[in-house]
């Protein structure tokens, strides 16, 4: 069971790199930074529930922008590092959050010749793509965001933190309900 989150802000350093893919607008007052794991179940929940409806809501009305960070728990899922390699090879192309959403839809199949499929069925240029996560030219991207969560508190997925105007922040701990998000956003708003 997730444990409840600590609406307690504290002084966690978690910086937004110029290439960290986001969702919402740019210039939203908070930042909510998800460090989560295309392999994870619990991630695949939150997707599915807490971030649908901050999708809805939240990030809809401009409130929060969604930064997403890798946090591939490498000795457990072991498909989870080429599937953050991919997703990072799709935002190259501009498809993050498609191939984001392609890859929880389809938790099962992360081996390498379905991650090359996602790309061909969302258009993306498959040679570009292909080439991408073959020679491994996201690896250090997304070795770089794991290193960011460990060093952000993160010791499993998925894992969140709330950085308000002031950049305070609170950790999410967790695939946590919305109503946990929503007071958390609440707290610092």
């Amino acid at each position: 069971n997730p444990t409840p989150t600590n609406p307690t802000p504290t002084n966690i350093n978690v910086k937004v790199d110029k290439d960290d893919p986001v969702l919402g607008d740019v210039d939203a007052p908070l930042t909510l930074v998800e460090f989560s794991d295309f392999q994870c179940p619990f991630c695949s929940r939150v997707f599915t529930g807490a971030i649908a409806q901050l999708k809805e809501n939240e990030i809809k009305n401009g409130e929060v922008k969604l930064v997403y960070k890798d946090f591939p728990l490498n000795s457990i899922h072991p498909f989870a590092q080429k599937a953050a390699e991919a997703a990072q090879c799709a935002h190259e192309q501009e498809k993050f959050w498609e191939y984001h959403d392609k890859l929880f839809a389809n938790q099962q199949a992360l081996d390498v010749d379905s991650l090359k499929k996602y790309a061909v069925d969302l258009g993306l240029n498959e040679n570009d793509f292909n080439g991408c996560l073959d020679d491994g030219k996201m690896k250090s991207e997304v070795d770089s965001d794991l290193s960011q969560a460990t060093a952000a508190g993160g010791r499993g997925t998925p894992y969140f933190v709330l950085i308000d105007e002031d950049g305070k922040t609170t950790p999410i701990s967790g695939a946590q309900p919305y109503e946990n998000f929503k007071a958390a956003i609440d707290a610092v708003s």
